[in-house]
């Protein structure tokens, strides 16, 4: 038993001397480690200095990524991304003055542009703007991308052969000079309805016309309006890929000495629809849906007889307006009096009162319908459209009394190339595309007409509407 124990006493000693020795070697290697590795150090920096070739080609050999076959690894920076410009959302800036004392009318009634102020903005900003601007001498004033005419590059951007498909020659040719034309005179509108200056660009070489007395346009011309109807761009648009072709050519352009160089939409003149007095139709809402009834000029050999109602104008083109205001919301052409949905109390309808009106529709007096060089056909003008109403306050006001719409655009709506087309056709200009906050901002409008598209589908299938071709 002595002999047993003392053998474990042994054992025992023997496996403590060996775990102390193990546990002190492992921290005395742990603690010269970082002395080995400066050494290391030191010695890899006296050797790249003996070899500065060496140190190239081995800082370049670090640099590189591994990368596969075939990949290719870019380094992109985020882009912050403005805010889409809906409209009635967004404040215009308008030009400071000095001790300027204003009307008691544009200070006190329509003092506020927000986002609830409706269209009230636009008038706020036309009355400031002209108070602003009647005395300046325009003729010594370029725009801000004239300086260097040669070395222009143009804001309408084309980099394929042929323009999109639903664009004429007519239509590129129109876009490049309401972009980039020279601004040579500028002069008030004496209408209401319209916008408040004229760009004057003459055909013959770049040289402007001499303007006699009371003439508006001495060549090519572009009504300039406010930044916040730069829906105008968009309706334009809208229309040519629905393939609806009514409305006037317009573009965004940037002025260096209007509304402190925010962006203005710029539409083409046009004198037969601006100057004639026949151009304006007028009539009140009862007429307008006698004359859908009598199905006016269907057939085309058919005569509107003289006690009839039917004016010139051809029954397919009511169908082709209450299409487009419906997906834009216009409400200013056929409902003036906004009797067709809950107006906001800023709203102008609400403001100057021609709302109380909805008792008596039929006597309503429809405005701001216009006809072409073709009396039969209608021109669109003052599309300024609303983006920021829901799709439980649409105005079905609009489409009363349809009973057929255009093949073609509703084609469009029921395919999946709304929204393809309108990103190929908006990118065209690149002042509004970037205005909008670029692909994410144009996004954003798509998505509200792709949901009022959805609505007016499932209105044509519950009411029956049908689709006619439509190409008179």
């Amino acid at each position: 038993r002595r002999i047993l124990s003392k053998r474990s006493l042994i054992f025992a000693s023997i496996c403590a001397f060996y775990l102390f020795f193990a546990l002190f070697g492992y921290s005395q290697q742990y603690q010269d480690k970082p002395a080995d590795t400066d050494k290391h150090r030191h010695s890899r920096r006296l050797d790249t200095d003996a070899r500065p070739d060496a140190v190239d080609s081995r800082t370049r050999a670090q640099n590189v990524l591994p990368t596969r076959n075939n990949v290719v690894y870019i380094t992109l920076k985020s882009k912050r991304l403005k805010p889409a410009n809906i409209r009635g959302t967004i404040r215009p800036k308008l030009r400071r003055k000095a001790r300027r004392t204003r009307p008691p009318f544009t200070q006190n009634k329509f003092g506020s542009v927000g986002p609830n102020a409706g269209q009230n903005g636009r008038y706020v900003a036309q009355e400031t703007f002209w108070a602003e601007t009647l005395n300046v001498d325009y003729k010594s004033l370029n725009v801000v991308h004239d300086s260097h005419p040669d070395s222009r590059v143009s804001s309408i951007r084309i980099y394929s052969p042929k323009a999109p498909s639903w664009f004429s020659p007519e239509d590129v040719k129109a876009m490049r000079f309401l972009a980039d034309a020279k601004v040579v005179r500028m002069k008030k509108m004496p209408q209401e309805d319209f916008s408040s200056l004229l760009i004057f660009e003459s055909e013959e070489g770049g040289n402007h016309k001499t303007l006699e007395e009371g003439t508006l346009c001495g060549g090519r011309c572009g009504v300039i309006g406010s930044p916040v109807d730069n829906t105008e761009v968009f309706a334009f648009h809208l229309d040519r890929v629905l393939g609806l072709n009514r409305t006037l050519p317009a573009v965004s352009r940037k002025f260096s000495y209007l509304h402190d160089g925010h962006l203005c939409p710029v539409v083409l003149w046009d004198a037969t629809v601006h100057l004639e007095e026949n151009s304006v139709l007028k009539l009140t809402w009862g007429e307008y849906q006698n004359t859908l009834k009598q199905r006016c000029l269907v057939p085309k050999s058919a005569i509107p007889k003289p006690d009839s109602i039917c004016s010139t104008v051809h029954h397919y083109e009511w169908s082709k307006l209450a299409l487009f205001d419906f997906l834009l919301q216009i409400h200013n052409r056929l409902d003036p009096s906004c009797c067709g949905f809950k107006p906001r109390h800023a709203d102008v309808c609400v403001q100057l009162g021609p709302h109380a009106e909805c008792r008596n529709q039929a006597h309503i007096q429809l405005r701001g319908i216009r006809r072409g060089h073709d009396p039969k056909h209608l021109i669109f003008t003052n599309n300024r459209g609303f983006f920021d109403r829901n799709e439980d306050n649409l105005d079905f006001r609009l489409l009363e009394g349809i009973k057929e719409l255009p093949e073609q655009a509703v084609s469009v709506l029921q395919s999946s190339k709304l929204r393809v087309r309108l990103l190929q056709s908006l990118f065209l200009d690149q002042r509004y595309w970037e205005s909008q906050g670029g692909r994410q901002g144009i996004d954003t409008l798509i998505d509200v007409i792709e949901r009022r598209a959805k609505v007016l589908l499932t209105y044509i299938n519950a009411h029956g509407i049908r689709t006619v071709t439509m190409n008179e």
